[in-house]
């Protein structure tokens, strides 16, 4: 008894929180790192089938491992609780007994089994992998430890505590515990853990008693006894241990179910038509892709011919091999097939940009390119990782690496390294300098972007710096070989590339390219019918070479010209600069996609805001001297082209003659930011933020693309209705379609709709053809008969200028100049064609001057635009209902008076003049001196 006071004055200093921690920690994180576990072992099990051709030994070894304790498990966790016991004396249920009996005993018993299995599973995979033995090692059986019930522990206590009161209960307890107890020098007491031993005489199974003395020992410290009378019949009932069987059963078909659906799902989309790495040697080649144009004349063949010449890695240069590392995968020599670095890296950027790209190794590049095809799926993605491993399995190093160099594509027709070399330096790849190395091992990634002959060369030279810097941090090189080789002048072979039209073959495929990918257009055999007529290609070709010829004595170098159908939307020719091969003069840059300045052409925006806002053809406007005074901004005085004044004159004339300082000030009538968003609404593309433009934008004061400028008049030309860009009419693929314009070759002819509607706005009738109305069509009408008025254009132009088409009355044409004489431009339409030109220096030099519509780009003009209907039959514009033609004084703008110049004028009908002139208006303003003015609060940029 004095133990037993000794046992309870001492259970009252425990503090209760330090041994609840343990219990729950047991409780709460033994079930689900169990269950987790056993969802891993599944799945594990079920992979590593499929898996054991790559892993060979190792794997089968695992499986055998993993079926082993699979059929295990009912043993392991399936074992009832049926310990009885009844006493006299037994102590009553306390708070932490309750606690003890909630702390999942069945779960806790089954982890421990699992984790002795786990330990002879171990040492078992152990002997087989350093193959101490041959002979097969049969499943060690092992004796699951039971955790105690609560009564089986309180006696287990009061045997070690008083061994004199129930030593007559040894017999029978022993039956019922679980752990060894054994009388040594008249004591009972347990077995320690180091007395566990191993013994194959005695059969003795691997205990370990770390649960029971920790239990044991809790016990004793923390439990009061009473002298009341408990009986207890059992601990764990029957029913609740039956329903936590049917839980742990359930959730374990669960997880069966979810691994198997996963091992199908991952064998039926990856590992199933898992190509062999063995047709590394023996695959088809990639099908090239075709551009045609809308005839099915053969422009421009992508990869024709496969070109490649195969060569050892040891005859390739450590430079150029290195250069190559060095960008596309410095850990090649060091990872397993894949890089994790480059994935983890790779699907950073794809979570921002949603999109799955990236982080490709040499060897994924490899199979991607030789194995696979080249969507961008997860599934995909998977097949390349398992098949790089393979590769790796089956290859050497080197081997891999000299297999990509023989394969990789370096734009055009050119396969492999050898072929690199000598298409872009015309030299074997054993010649290579260092810089010249640098730069061909920077085209891979993209041919279109980064090749030297491409629409941007200067991507080359910046790609070829980074290649240098990427050798020099991994010590490839040092930093005085970089800074030479940077220096390094590159002589490139000249380009000897088979294609028609090459500047408009180069804007379909970066089209094609931004929307299936560059590996599909290099290798998918895509069939491309584009909207390019050949023959009118030609035609526009011919008129920039010889005309551009004849300009060189103005210091005119280049010209650059683009055809549009302003109906559809379609390209039917585009000349990008003179000679696309000349690379002394950059060539190979597209104009008609590159900024420039329009000069007076830009007009066309600014007149079609005001002629939707109450300004008429007959509006007066003041052409005389002004200067505009903005805060914070020098004064901004326009001046017309040639230096002189008109004084009064009507918008029609002002706008066919071009006359500067009208529309200055009509544009700061209403504001720079309105004249933005209609240029946007008709195809400008370059105009964003309205601060950074002024009143000069009138003028060509900010900068746009040639093709962009043509879509605005095609615009106009289509009655105010903007047609979507076209450049391809339809796209196959193995004979599969994937793409059409629902407008091309539908479109019903002009003179058909005209007359059977009697509305110009009738010719728009297809639906398929994407358009979208940003002008009235009563505005565009009245643009178009502003622009193809000579008369009104002669005096600036003369009455027999190029503008002039002859038998086409119809054709519409501006002309503008940049005021540094940079730019020289003149766009002209009809229904059916728009025609826009350029000509200038691609170095920003500036030419000599020219007379607008007498030479420049107005020669080059007439000499397309009159290709173009020299067939054809002049084809009159159709007036749109909502415009009247009434006579008008010169003078005054209103109707017509005696004593003015009488004219014709087409009007609105919601804003036609309603009162006429009378002649003492008229002698005021031929009496008027005209004085220039200073408005002080000229329109703000900011405004």
């Amino acid at each position: 008894m004095v133990k037993t006071n000794q046992n309870e004055n001492h259970a009252q200093q425990i503090n209760s929180r330090n041994l609840k921690l343990p219990l729950r920690l047991i409780s709460y994180v033994g079930k689900p790192f169990y269950l987790a576990a056993l969802g891993l072992i599944f799945f594990v099990y079920i992979t590593g089938y499929f898996f054991k051709t790559i892993g060979k030994n190792i794997f089968s070894y695992i499986t055998s491992i993993l079926l082993t304790l699979i059929l295990a498990l009912p043993k392991l966790l399936i074992q009832k609780h049926k310990t009885y016991v009844r006493s006299k004396t037994l102590p009553r249920e306390t708070g932490l007994l309750k606690k003890i009996k909630k702390t999942k005993l069945l779960l806790l018993r089954s982890f421990y089994n699992l984790t002795i299995f786990f330990v002879s599973i171990t040492f078992k995979l152990i002997l087989v992998l350093v193959n101490k033995s041959k002979k097969k090692i049969t499943s060690w059986k092992v004796q699951s430890l039971e955790i105690l019930s609560a009564s089986n522990k309180y006696i287990l206590t009061k045997i070690i505590s008083n061994k004199a009161k129930y030593t007559t209960y040894l017999p029978h307890l022993k039956s019922q515990l679980l752990i060894p107890i054994k009388k040594i020098a008249g004591k009972v007491r347990a077995i320690k853990p180091s007395e566990f031993l191993v013994s194959k005489r005695k059969k003795l199974s691997i205990q370990i008693n770390f649960y029971v003395l920790f239990l044991r020992k809790l016990y004793q410290k923390t439990h009061r006894f009473s002298k009341e009378k408990v009986t207890i019949k059992h601990i764990i009932k029957p029913k609740s241990s039956c329903l936590r069987l049917k839980i742990i059963g359930l959730v374990i078909v669960l997880m069966f179910t979810l691994s198997l659906s996963v091992s199908f799902a991952f064998w039926k989309y990856v590992l199933k038509d898992l190509p062999s790495v063995s047709d590394l040697a023996t695959r088809s080649q990639p099908v090239s892709t075709k551009i045609y144009d809308r005839n099915g004349i053969l422009l421009y063949t992508i990869y024709k011919d496969y070109n490649r010449t195969p060569i050892p890695l040891s005859e390739i240069p450590v430079q150029v091999r290195l250069s190559t590392l060095a960008i596309e995968d410095a850990e090649f020599y060091s990872h397993p097939g894949f890089s994790l670095r480059g994935i983890a890296r790779a699907l950073y950027k794809n979570w921002k940009k949603g999109q799955i790209t990236g982080g490709s190794t040499i060897t994924q590049q490899l199979v991607k390119n030789t194995l696979l095809t080249p969507e961008k799926t997860l599934t995909r993605k998977l097949k390349e990782i398992i098949l790089a491993i393979k590769v790796e399995k089956t290859f050497t190093k080197d081997q891999i690496f000299q297999m990509y160099l023989n394969e990789v594509g370096y734009g055009s027709t050119a396969y492999g390294i050898q072929e690199g070399a000598r298409l872009y330096f015309g030299k074997n790849v054993e010649n290579l300098t260092l810089g010249e190395a640098a730069l061909l091992a920077g085209i891979p990634k993209s041919p279109t972007q980064y090749s030297p002959f491409g629409a941007y060369p200067e991507n080359a030279k910046i790609r070829q710096k980074e290649v240098l810097h990427l050798m020099e941090v991994n010590k490839y090189i040092t930093q005085e070989q970089k800074i030479e080789a940077e220096k390094e002048d590159l002589a490139y072979a000249e380009n000897k590339t088979d294609i028609k039209a090459p500047h408009f073959v180069m804007h379909v495929r970066d089209l094609l390219e931004k929307k299936y990918g560059a590996e599909v257009v290099a290798q998918g055999g895509l069939e491309v019918r584009t909207t390019l007529d050949y023959n009118i290609q030609r035609l526009a070709e011919n008129a920039v070479s010889t005309e551009v010829e004849k300009l060189t004595k103005l210091n005119v170098t280049n010209g650059a010209a683009v055809v549009l159908n302003p109906q559809s939307g379609e390209i039917i020719a585009m000349v990008g600069s003179r000679n696309y091969f000349d690379q002394a003069k950059d060539g190979n840059v597209n104009v008609t996609t590159s900024l420039r300045q329009p000069g007076s052409s830009i007009k066309i925006i600014n007149y079609a805001y005001a002629l939707s806002n109450g300004y008429t053809p007959a509006s007066i406007l003041d052409d005389s001297p002004v200067t505009f005074v903005i805060p914070n901004q020098e004064p901004y005085t326009p001046k017309n082209y040639e230096g002189g004044y008109r004084g009064k004159l009507t918008l029609r004339s002002a706008f066919a003659e071009s006359r500067n300082i009208p529309a200055v000030k009509v544009l700061n009538s209403y504001g720079v930011k309105n004249m933005i968003e209609l240029g946007q609404k008709m195809g400008i593309t370059t105009w964003n933020n309205p601060q950074n433009y002024g009143l000069s934008l009138t003028l060509g004061g900010g900068d746009v693309k040639l093709l962009d400028l043509a879509y605005v008049y095609a615009t106009v030309a289509n009655y105010g209705n903007f047609p979507e860009p076209v450049s391809i009419l339809k796209i196959t693929a193995n004979g599969e379609l994937l793409e059409e314009a629902g407008c091309s070759e539908k479109n019903i002819p002009f003179t058909d709709i005209a007359n059977a509607t009697g509305s110009a706005l009738a010719i728009n009738v297809n639906d398929n053809c994407k358009t979208r109305e940003v002008l009235k069509p009563e505005v565009a009408y009245l643009i178009t008969d502003i622009l193809r008025d000579n008369p009104a254009r002669a005096p600036s132009f003369g009455t027999n200028s190029q503008l002039v088409i002859p038998k086409h009355p119809e054709v519409a044409v501006k002309t503008g100049t940049s005021n540094n004489l940079r730019d020289n431009l003149t766009i002209g339409y009809t229904q059916k064609y728009v025609v826009a030109v350029w000509v200038g220096n691609n170095d920003n030099s500036p030419m000599s001057r020219i007379a607008s519509g007498v030479t420049g780009a107005s020669t080059i003009f007439n000499n397309i635009m009159s290709g173009l209907l020299a067939n054809e039959e002049s084809l009159a514009w159709n007036v749109p209902a909502g415009l009247v033609q009434l006579p008008i004084c010169q003078y005054t703008g209103s109707l017509a008076c005696q004593g003015c110049p009488v004219k014709m004028e087409w009007f609105l009908e919601s804003n036609k003049p309603a009162y006429a002139c009378n002649s003492e208006q008229i002698q005021k303003i031929l009496t008027e001196n005209k004085k220039p003015q200073i408005l002080d609060h000229a329109w703000r940029s900011d405004e």
